[in-house]
């Protein structure tokens, strides 16, 4: 392999290790490591905040759309024009609306729910009320979630396939979950999907 090439690579795996390095710097929502398993972990969330818009598109689209309403938002299209930081990660679910009760709710099809967490340190009150309708904020409650990490691409075959892997992981340890899953993705759709971390959370009973 002739010098120049050799170079050329280094220079390219120094920059996908630096923007490793930068990504892992992204605020998180707080949570505490209950139990690690053999293929995923129990986690416990503290509450945070989000901003979640509803998307009506295809699960390989609506995260794309989601992002560029939700990115706006915190990029100033807001009362003030204030801007806030980027966290990780962009989580997607299926939305569901509310039907007789809190705890009663159905899944609206082909529509679903992305969410950025906001940075520890506002709250309702202080953060800025969006300018697009389609921006709401909220407070997710705490809970406790099953989680299984992986890489790759984010294509539905490898969600779905991680997905199973994690409900018979569940069922092999005893433990039952609720309610549809969150799927949770921490980088920019750049990065090799190699290098990505992507995971799955399900809500345990």
């Amino acid at each position: 392999m002739k010098p120049a090439m050799i170079r050329y690579r280094l220079l390219i795996l120094y920059l996908l290790l630096t923007a490793c390095t930068a990504a892992m710097a992204i605020e998180e929502p707080a949570y505490s490591v209950v139990h690690s398993y053999d293929g995923f972990e129990v986690r416990r969330y503290a509450p945070y905040l989000v901003a979640e818009t509803i998307v009506s598109a295809p699960a390989e689209e609506a995260g794309n759309q989601g992002f560029r309403i939700l990115a706006a938002y915190i990029f100033g299209q807001n009362q003030g024009a204030r801007s806030i930081e980027m966290t990780a990660p962009v989580a997607q679910s299926p939305s569901a609306i509310a039907m007789t009760a809190p705890v009663a709710q159905t899944a609206v099809p082909g529509a679903y729910a992305i969410q950025f967490a906001m940075p520890a340190g506002w709250t309702l009150a202080t953060l800025p009320q969006p300018n697009d309708p389609r921006v709401t904020l909220r407070q997710m409650p705490a809970r406790t979630v099953a989680v299984i990490r992986y890489s790759g691409t984010w294509s539905q075959s490898n969600y779905r396939e991680q997905l199973a892997a994690l409900k018979q992981d569940l069922a092999r340890e005893g433990l039952s979950w609720h309610g549809d899953p969150i799927w949770a993705r921490y980088d920019p759709p750049w990065k090799p999907w190699f290098l990505r971390r992507n995971e799955i959370w399900l809500a345990l009973d």
